[in-house]
């Protein structure tokens, strides 16, 4: 492919005399380096790219882009192109070298501290039913009409929400070629804040929520709603949760049309009447265009903002009111979200595995439990907190944690490079009582603690993995699955007793 060609793409400036350069590969990882590339030098949270410039193109590499004001200490004999961003223009390099994908999809973007996997689920199994071919894009991983997409870049242990520019439109022009029409996207305040998504255009948004999160990358919540909100000014359409007080927030940097859905607020969507219970949500969803009855079979108060916000987004796309109540009515769940693990009928406990990490989450299905637990048995609550991610919700969570389940196991959730005993040390810190509590700081073990310990009519909440099937700690990254632990462990219980 051409330089200028490339160059144009992403506005930067090419010479004429490097116009007809050949680029064979476009790289910001040194080490992947080889001849015919285009490196581009990137400032990483670790690491700069631009003190790699040597070994780049000792690889092989035929141009640099760097940024201006980047001082580079030696010559070299190959061009060095100038950016003020070059996170921002290798977006735009990766969107060209994919064929412009983006221009033939429909892009629907989601984004919140909670609630981004299941509102995307809830929105294919809506498009789907329309007989829309549908991609997805997110925490669970990445779909294409229907089949899986190896969304994985260089470093295969890495797993984002929102991938990389140079795995992300590779998969977009994969949905391209699959046929897809449109595709659902969980779009992170990291994805946000490192330009990742600065050439697509949405045909629509959805704000979920926003609660303490990230503030190791961020500093601060302004700053984190500011991330959040570069996706409102890049969509046609914003549908917002009105019941977030930085709704207004993201209300104020949309350029399209904005929808408003609130459960106790007057919005342009309002749910009126509503029952959830252990067999779901249902509510009436009410608006200038809609009057209708809306049931969902996943269990939690959060079910109803979700999939009224999937409902009210469908709408808005000129989706009609049947395919929308027929589409959440007949949906079953979504992996790792209140997922319940099938243990058979001698089970006289349950045990349900969710991804709550955030302390609104873990509130949140603290009281989703409280609604549906046996009033014979106890919450029981296994969690813990990821190691190299924000501290300073380690004791939020141990306080939410005894003050809202009846027991608490503490363990390890992908400790990475610190020490799992400290991240335990710093949860229990913030526990209003230490009783009715224990700590387990291997998480297999933990697990087998809390089914070896079940009493009739228990809800064992299993929070913080989710969908995830495996552990990272200092030795990296190894299968672990908690649903094939929990099986295993009640298999042993039953043994015990016969």
């Amino acid at each position: 492919m051409k330089l200028k060609f490339l160059c144009d793409a992403a506005g930067i400036d090419c010479p004429a005399r490097y116009a007809d350069l050949t680029i064979d590969s476009i790289e910001s990882d040194s080490r992947y380096v080889q001849a015919g590339a285009l490196f581009v030098c990137i400032r990483g949270l670790h690491t700069d790219g631009h003190t790699y410039i040597a070994d780049a193109c000792a690889a092989g590499a035929v141009c640099i882009l760097a940024e201006a004001d980047a001082l580079i200490g030696e010559e070299t004999k190959i061009p060095i192109l100038r950016v003020l961003n070059t996170r921002r223009a290798i977006s735009y390099l990766y969107h060209a070298w994919y064929g412009f994908p983006t221009k033939h999809l429909k892009m629907i973007g989601v984004t919140g501290t909670n609630g981004k996997t299941s509102v995307t689920h809830m929105l294919r199994a809506i498009l789907e039913a329309s007989f829309y071919r549908c991609g997805l894009i997110g925490t669970v991983g990445c779909e294409s009409a229907g089949r899986h997409l190896d969304a994985r870049g260089h470093n295969p242990a890495a797993n984002m929400t929102t991938p990389d520019p140079e795995t992300l439109y590779r998969l977009l022009s994969q949905m391209v070629d699959d046929g897809v029409e449109y595709v659902l996207m969980e779009v992170t305040s990291h994805a946000l804040a490192l330009e990742k998504l600065a050439p697509i255009r949405f045909e629509a948004a959805i704000f979920t929520n926003l609660t303490p999160e990230h503030l190791d990358f961020h500093g601060t919540m302004t700053a984190y709603a500011e991330a959040k909100s570069a996706l409102f000014s890049a969509s046609k359409l914003s549908v917002l949760n009105f019941d977030s007080p930085y709704s207004a927030y993201m209300r104020e940097k949309a350029t399209g049309r904005v929808i408003t859905c609130s459960q106790f607020r007057f919005a342009d969507y309002r749910a009126e009447g509503v029952r959830a219970d252990e067999s779901g949500v249902e509510y009436r969803l009410r608006s200038d265009r809609a009057d209708m009855r809306i049931q969902c079979s996943i269990p939690g108060g959060f079910s109803v903002i979700n999939s009224m916000q999937a409902a009210c987004c469908a709408l808005e796309l000129g989706i009609s009111a049947p395919r929308v109540q027929d589409a959440l009515a007949s949906l079953i769940g979504v992996r790792g979200r209140m997922e319940r693990v099938k243990l058979g009928f001698d089970a006289d406990f349950t045990v349900l595995i969710d991804y709550a990490h955030t302390p609104d989450a873990l509130e949140n299905l603290l009281r989703t439990a409280a609604e549906l637990r046996d009033p014979r048995g106890r919450t029981v609550l296994l969690f813990g907190c990821g190691g190299d991610r924000d501290k300073g919700k380690r004791p939020m969570m141990g306080k939410i944690a005894s003050s809202n389940a009846d027991f608490v196991i503490v363990t390890s959730d992908n400790s990475r490079s610190e020490d799992p005993q400290q991240i335990i040390d710093e949860i229990c810190a913030g526990m209003d009582t230490r009783e009715n509590s224990v700590v387990i700081v291997d998480r297999a073990d933990a697990i087998r603690y809390a089914i070896r310990n079940a009493r009739p009519g228990d809800l064992i909440l299993l929070a913080g993995k989710g969908h995830e099937e495996y552990e990272i700690t200092r030795e990296g990254r190894c299968a672990f699955s908690e649903k094939k632990l929990v099986r295993e462990a009640f298999a042993e219980r039953t043994r015990a007793k016969d």
